[in-house]
């Protein structure tokens, strides 16, 4: 184990030590761990501990609320993240946003493609950088690849608003902010008028009345 690997071992236990059975506290945009590029996984930790990490993150992304956490939103510079989506009641809005539910699952060293040119532009926030949200303009439909937290090997075709989750969560671990992909006029604080942009099926309205074309 190289000497990085060690730091980020021990990084790793201090975290999961000092959380216990609650969770780790979120980092938030300006912090330099969330514009680094993650270390890939190779085995820098033993079984129970990769466990222990995976357990701690899940019930951090859970609690927060949201539907993916990046090992870099918890201050560790390692390309790991869990995803999972309840879907949403209302029917429209999982039809046209297609979101189906997303089962929890953990993605190592994750990489995605885009599959076709299709783009789908709808409203998203992330959990470093609370209160609000933008339209982002994403692949409809990707291919993604990595490892599970058992080593099994992933190589599959995700589509819909969990393609949306898999590119936020992997864009993480490059570095990237969905505010980098943004279209930054349609940034909007999470208050009574802001959520009402982020909680309609397509942002068509929003769109109009902050004066921002839809990317397509």
């Amino acid at each position: 184990m190289t000497t990085l690997d060690a730091q980020l071992r021990d990084e790793v236990l201090r975290l999961i030590e000092r959380a216990g059975e609650r969770t780790a506290p979120i980092v938030r945009a300006g912090h330099p761990v969330l514009r680094a590029l993650a270390r890939p996984y190779d085995g820098q930790l033993a079984d129970d501990e990769l466990a222990a990490l995976v357990a701690l993150m899940h019930r951090t992304m859970r609690a927060a609320p949201g539907v993916g956490l990046a090992a870099p939103q918890v201050g560790l510079p390692l390309a790991l993240a869990v995803i999972e989506d309840a879907g949403v009641a209302d029917e429209r809005v999982s039809e046209v946003r297609e979101r189906a539910p997303l089962p929890f699952r953990v993605l190592v060293n994750p990489s995605y493609e885009p599959v076709g040119d299709a783009l789908a532009s709808f409203y998203e926030g992330c959990l470093s950088v609370p209160a609000y949200q933008a339209v982002v303009a994403r692949h409809r439909q990707v291919r993604l690849t990595g490892a599970d937290e058992t080593g099994a090997p992933l190589d599959e075709v995700v589509t819909g608003w969990s393609a949306r989750i898999v590119q936020h969560e992997t864009d993480h671990l490059r570095g990237t902010l969905y505010l980098d992909r943004a279209e930054l006029r349609s940034l909007a604080a999470a208050d009574e008028v802001g959520l009402r942009w982020a909680t309609e099926p397509r942002p068509e309205a929003a769109s109009a009345a902050l004066g921002f074309v839809l990317p397509s």
